[in-house]
């Protein structure tokens, strides 16, 4: 993006397609008479609440062993790092037994107060923005994602995620393990 031409537009320049003359000076284009003018100071609560309304961006991830979640919190901390924009972690429901887990020598999610949350695919929704993460498993998504992608079927049905941007991030344990046939 850079340069000013990203998604939150600039305070010091005019739109793209729009030229410094096509701007309203407020001190010199101003009406020529205010006769039969009345001016309210009323602002609507609403439109007030609206403009202080942030992007939410949803980073949605499944990590087994946490180097995705690595990721993930540092693409939540770009995405925080945009004024307008926060950015909230989300895991993707396991789809394991816990008796597999342990078995595979996953690390415990101990509910800690870094605990990320487990999402359902209705909220996505609610998000302005979309990013996901996962692993790749033989040049594939892991099956979790699979799993949560397939839930999502009734939304695109509906067209309840259109117009919704998205991108995804994914990683593998060694280089060129897959990402590219994941992507």
């Amino acid at each position: 993006m850079g340069k000013g031409g990203g998604c939150v537009p600039s305070k010091n320049r005019p739109p793209k397609g729009v030229s410094d003359k096509d701007l309203q000076n407020p001190e010199s284009d101003g009406p020529v008479s205010d006769q039969n003018q009345t001016q309210t100071t009323q602002t609507n609560p609403i439109d007030h609440a609206i403009a202080q309304r942030q992007l939410r961006v949803f980073i949605v991830f499944y990590s087994m062993y946490g180097h995705v979640e690595v990721l993930a919190r540092r693409m939540k901390k770009g995405v925080d790092s945009i004024d307008g924009v926060e950015g909230f972690l989300y895991r993707v429901p396991e789809t394991l037994s816990s008796e597999v887990l342990e078995q595979m020598k996953v690390p415990k999610k101990d509910g800690n107060a870094d605990e990320v949350p487990v999402i359902l695919a209705e909220r996505l929704v609610e998000a302005d923005g979309l990013l996901f993460g996962f692993p790749t498993r033989y040049g594939s998504m892991a099956a979790q994602m699979k799993a949560f992608f397939d839930s999502t079927g009734h939304l695109w049905r509906e067209q309840r995620l259109a117009g919704v941007p998205a991108g995804f991030f994914v990683s593998t344990g060694t280089q060129g393990g897959g990402q590219e046939t994941t992507a």
